[in-house]
């Protein structure tokens, strides 16, 4: 005997026992249940993979920035150092110039004496002998680059 009530074959199938169409509906819905679900879990790696990639990127842009300001800052203290620098020459350059000038200008005033080191004095004319010795060609050099100077500030 068995625990299981008759059952009716003009009623149809009990309730208790699903027929081989709800069976395979269900399968049919859980495989699509199912790659849904794959599908969501390899969107879900290639987000993360991608995250991944960003993040590495990321840390490498922040390390090129890094380096980059550290060489602007050392690019910065090199500019302001040789702009001094420029700066300081070209008050010697100037002071050079000046100093010439008035040399070249003493020879048209005649003799005048200047103190030359040590408490000694010498007459200009004397310090200018000497000076056209020793300087006569870089005088000449200067007079034409300040002439060159001039005509190109004329333009």
């Amino acid at each position: 005997m068995s625990d299981r009530p008759a059952r009716d074959p003009a009623k149809g199938p009990s309730p208790a026992e699903p027929t081989t169409v709800d069976v395979d509906a269900a399968t049919r819905r859980l495989m699509a249940a199912l790659d849904a679900l794959e599908s969501a879990v390899e969107r879900r790696r290639d987000a993360d993979r991608d995250e991944d990639e960003l993040a590495s990127r990321i840390h490498a842009l922040g390390t090129d920035r890094s380096r980059l300001a550290d060489e602007l800052d050392g690019a910065l203290v090199k500019s302001r150092r040789l702009e001094r620098t420029n700066r300081e020459i070209a008050e010697r350059l100037d002071t050079a110039i000046g100093t010439i000038r008035a040399v070249l200008d003493g020879k048209d005033e005649g003799v005048k004496d200047e103190p030359v080191g040590h408490g000694e004095k010498i007459g200009h004319a004397e310090a200018e002998h000497d000076e056209e010795e020793d300087d006569a060609p870089h005088l000449g050099a200067l007079n034409e680059e300040e002439d060159e100077d001039d005509e190109e500030e004329d333009e």
